[in-house]
């Protein structure tokens, strides 16, 4: 048994360790709390840094990038970011400058915007293909599945076709490219669409197809040179018009959507920037625009999808029972319209954001001129994809669809020879073969299907 002593001196011991244990937890805690706190800082102190070279604050006189308020300028983390992770480095700048350069004498320098969507897309291709330059802009959003976009990009990029991420409304990117590039053109295809995604997020069509358009002709509006621009409006400006076919002259303040509405303001929108400024614009109202690696929110393209899956499909009539009809304008048909209109731009007439004289400004229908019912889009479908549809027929939601569209092309026409010439039958065929090609399905379409056309 130990002795009083002994335990009274290993008792003072361990208190002794004990309080050597404490001094040491609290020196590295000590220590670790001001390594911590000028990590902190560092990492604060660069970002300052970073964020004050790339976006200077704004003065209540300049509240944002060339004029545009601050309080209009809708930028995201994404947006903040694109400018410098995008629009720095020698290569970068190469890669814009090799893309945007035209191969043919007189060719065009164009900035697509949208590039990465549908009608961006084939335009793309069809104008490198002539030998202009041309540099897209994509945004590469998730309103319908992002890896098409990518897949279109692969496609444009075999083509040498540089597509720049980032959005209309990040305006130091904007004008970084105008910077390197002295663009002859701009084809502003980007866009919020859908009728029917408007009651869902209303704000993506406010910030997309109005505040980001604003943000592209202020940038376009100071250059030097201006470029001429040609972009997309769409038939839903119609609206309630139930004059047929439908003419440019045709009233077009009632819309029946959110998304016609964007659109009609874009309209007016451009309309001022050619009065004011000079800019040179050419509005181009696209009807159903259809065909390979087109819109996976479209009725052809989902009904393409349900019907070999075995699914039931909505087909709608009127609250009259009346059937519901498109004017269908396959792909080719409207790169035509869209080339045609840039070849018959007029140049702008402003210089550093001041007008000199009078600007062209137009409007024109791209369509198909042959309205198609869609229980008949539905009825080609089956015979292509030799399955018998499961269709419920059912009224028309009250969500903005009009129920019927026909286009009057002739002012096309009269222009730049704007003349479609491919059937819903053709063109639906051309669209399956893509599709199952694709998404690689193994056909129960009817011989000769995947056969070249």
């Amino acid at each position: 048994m130990a002795s009083p002593a002994a335990t009274a001196k290993t008792t003072k011991l361990e208190r002794y360790n004990t309080y050597i244990r404490k001094v040491n937890t609290t020196k590295i805690l000590t220590a670790s709390s001001k390594l911590l706190f000028r990590l902190t800082l560092l990492v604060a102190l660069i970002l300052i840094f970073f964020f004050t070279l790339n976006y200077p604050p704004l003065s209540d006189n300049a509240a944002a990038v060339d004029g545009v308020s601050s309080t209009h300028r809708v930028l995201t983390t994404s947006h903040l970011l694109s400018s410098a992770f995008y629009g720095s480095g020698a290569a970068w700048e190469k890669e814009v400058r090799r893309s945007s350069t035209p191969r043919r004498q007189n060719g065009f320098s164009i900035l697509v915007t949208g590039a990465g969507g549908f009608v961006g897309t084939h335009c793309s291709l069809a104008l490198k293909k002539r030998g202009d330059g041309v540099l897209g802009l994509d945004n590469f959003n998730s309103y319908y599945d992002p890896s098409l976009k990518r897949a279109r990009q692969k496609v444009l990029k075999q083509h040498e076709i540089f597509i720049v991420a980032g959005d209309l409304n990040d305006g130091e990117l904007l004008k970084k490219l105008f910077d390197i590039v002295p663009f002859t053109h701009i084809l502003h295809l980007a866009a919020q669409a859908g009728v029917r995604y408007a009651m869902q997020n209303p704000q993506s069509y406010i910030n997309s197809n109005i505040a980001g358009f604003v943000n592209l002709l202020e940038i376009a509006k100071n250059a030097d040179p201006q470029p001429a621009i040609v972009w997309a409006s769409s038939s839903s400006v119609y609206g309630l018009n139930t004059e047929n076919p439908f003419s440019e002259a045709h009233r077009t303040d009632q819309p029946a959507s959110l998304y016609a509405a964007t659109k009609k303001a874009g309209e007016e929108i451009a309309h001022t920037y050619n009065h004011i400024y000079g800019l040179s614009i050419t509005g181009l109202r696209f009807f159903t625009v259809y065909g390979p690696w087109g819109r996976p929110d479209m009725a052809y393209f989902f009904f393409t999808k349900d019907i070999l899956a075995g699914k039931p499909i909505n087909v709608y009539r009127t609250h009259d029972g009346e059937e519901v009809a498109r004017d269908f304008t396959y792909i080719d048909d409207v790169v035509k319209g869209c080339l045609g209109a840039l070849d018959t731009a007029e140049k702008s007439t402003g210089k550093g954001g001041k007008k000199r004289s009078p600007a062209q400004l137009r409007v024109y229908n791209l369509g198909n001129t042959s309205p198609v019912p869609v229980g008949k889009l539905v009825t080609i479908l089956e015979g292509l994809l030799n399955v018998k549809a499961k269709k419920h027929v059912i009224k028309m939601p009250r969500n903005g669809d009009v129920p019927f569209t026909h286009a009057n092309v002739s002012l096309a026409y009269r222009d730049f020879g704007y003349k479609p010439t491919t059937d819903l039958s053709t063109g639906l065929r051309k669209f399956v073969k893509w599709y199952i090609s694709y998404y690689g399905i193994t056909p129960r379409v009817k011989k000769g299907i995947t056969d070249a056309d």
